[in-house]
Parts: structure tokens; sequence; C-alpha cells
């Protein structure tokens, strides 16, 4: 089943919303960002998930030791690197890192094997932002994915009436999504719930044979 990551998560009662609908991850802004939070917020959240909830930080141009001592106080799976990184960057760090890349064009996916990491992390190009544009890519890129030595994150402008679309042409390792399931801004309950039924129901289809 494809998983699901409530990214951009402040308060905890957005957290737990998130948990009880059944997703698989959170993730934590740490850069420049309206929906930033600091290492002491979210390490106060991060203690209150179950054990089985990946926790993600995101990051634009962090050092290392930035990286791990966020890592250390949130208790993080993973950071998330959605700055200009390069491949050599990422092939030294010693964490469990994933690299995300902004996609325009369909050439813009040949870099993704040279990050390596366990994980990578598409998004749209699309908008004044490194992430959270709410704006997503053509998914027709990744219909021949090529990376399947590493799991694929989607992101860029997901919701309940298009994540069907994404899952099916792309058959993702998880879907990210943040603004998708916001009401002005803020984390709306019903609209994350209603994103991972959807998902689920997807899920569904695909092992039933009626989604091909």
């Amino acid at each position: 089943m494809t998983k699901v990551k409530i990214c951009g998560i402040q308060e905890l009662e957005a957290a737990m919303w998130a948990v009880q609908a059944g997703a698989d991850a959170v993730g934590f802004v740490f850069a420049d960002s309206r929906r930033r939070v600091t290492l002491e917020k979210a390490a106060a959240i991060s203690v209150s998930l179950p054990a089985e909830i990946l926790r993600i930080g995101v990051f634009v141009n962090a050092s290392k030791a930035e990286l791990q001592d966020a890592l250390e106080k949130v208790k993080l799976d993973y950071v998330q690197l959605h700055g200009d990184e390069s491949p050599a960057f990422c092939r030294t760090l010693t964490l469990p890192y994933i690299k995300a890349v902004s996609i325009l064009e369909k050439n813009d996916l040949d870099i993704l094997p040279a990050y390596g990491g366990e994980m990578v992390l598409v998004d749209s190009g699309k908008g004044p932002f490194r992430g959270g544009n709410g704006t997503s890519f053509d998914w027709d890129y990744l219909k021949d994915n090529r990376f399947s030595s590493q799991k694929l994150i989607l992101a860029g402008g997901l919701n309940k009436e298009n994540v069907g679309e994404a899952i099916h042409k792309v058959r993702p390792y998880m879907v990210d999504v943040s603004s998708g399931v916001e009401s002005g801004g803020i984390k709306d309950k019903e609209k994350i719930e209603e994103f991972i039924n959807e998902v689920r129901a997807i899920k569904t289809e695909i092992e039933s044979g009626e989604l091909q």
C-alpha cells in the first residue's frame, strides 16, 4: 500500500489527527516557511507520537551539524533535504536522508540516482518556495519509473481529488501532502481523514485488480 506522510505539522493536535486517520509519517519543517516549527516544539510533538510513525525533518541547505542536532533532539527517522545539497554532500552523510528534487521537465529526474539514499522525493518546481507550493508536475514523467533501487515519495499539489490519479500513474512508495489537507493555511482534520481514506480506497482497487 502507498504510505502517507502529512507534512508541515506544527501542533500536537494536528499530528494526532494524522496518526488517528492512519498516516505513516509526519513532517516537521525547519526551513524558512509559514509552516516552520522550532526544534523544541517538534521534539515535544515527536515524543507524544507512536513509535511506528516516521518522523521526518525538512531542511534547506543545513549543515551536517545542524542536521545531526535536529535528528537527536527531535528523534527524527530521516532528514529531508530540500535545498542545493549536492550528490557528493548527501553521500557523505552518516544519518538517514531523503533528497528532494524539484521537477519541471522530465530530464530533471535523471539526477535522482546520483543522490543515493533509501528514498528520494520528487516535488513540483513551480512556485516561489522550495516545497509546499501546492503545485504539481506532469506525473506521466514517472510512468516508466526508472528508480526501482530507491523508494519514491511523490509530493506537490496532492489532494483528495487527484491523489488517486497520482498513485495510478506513479505507484509511489509514499505520497506527501501539506497544503492539500489545510483550510486557511491550517491543518484540517476532515481533509486529513478524507485524503488518507482516498489512498486506502486506491489500495483496495489495486489489490482487487480493478485498477491496473
